[in-house]
């Protein structure tokens, strides 16, 4: 049975990444390998690959069969590309100069692909945190208003309150001249019905 390029799970529970091995086809997924080389994460965006390129167009041309997923990957990192011209120089239809040649070309469109795909997300989750924050200070705001609008309140009954708790009060300078007024008339008065008394 030929050896076949493909991925064994590892990580915890609902976030797995992968390593990209060579194995038997007879082995179990996360079984025994021959060789690994290299690693997948899909968790992150972009997907993380780490690819040893020479031993993958290696074991390849050796006639090891990739899985769909790992043939995806290996297409992704240019190993295929690299396989297939190659073989085109083993066949006579053009010389190793011109498929390095065209491999590099390929590689620089591939990598400008890449680039702006990143750059895309980076822009996007710039746009979603500028959003995010956005929201938060119109909310801030709001609490903010509402914060004053009820202080506002709380001073206005605080108010009504204290004024109706104390009476109005008299300046001191005016009672005491009512006192003295009261008090002078009554005292003749009363000085007289002692008088009449004494008589």
């Amino acid at each position: 049975m030929p050896a076949k390029i493909r991925l064994t799970r590892h990580g915890r529970k609902k976030s797995p990444y992968y390593h990209i091995v060579i194995s038997d086809s007879r082995a179990p997924r996360d079984g025994r390998y021959i060789e690994r080389i290299g690693m997948y994460n899909p968790g992150t965006n972009p997907a993380t690959i780490e690819l040893d390129f020479d031993r993958a167009l290696e074991w390849l041309q050796k006639g090891a069969q990739p899985t769909d997923t790992c043939g995806a990957i290996l297409s992704y990192k240019g190993v295929l590309i690299k396989n297939h011209l190659l073989n085109g120089v083993k066949k006579g239809a053009f010389s190793e100069e011109e498929a390095e040649v065209r491999f590099n070309t390929w590689l620089k469109d591939k990598e400008n692909v890449i680039q702006t795909k990143r750059s895309k997300v980076v822009k996007v989750l710039e746009e979603e945190e500028k959003k995010r924050f956005e929201a938060e200070k119109k909310i801030k705001e709001a609490r903010s208003v509402e914060l004053a609008e009820r202080n506002a309140e709380l001073a206005k009954e605080e108010k009504t309150e204290a004024a109706e708790e104390t009476p109005e009060e008299v300046p001191e300078e005016k009672k005491d001249q009512e006192v003295s007024e009261n008090e002078t008339p009554e005292k003749p008065k009363e000085e007289k019905k002692e008088e009449g008394k004494k008589e």
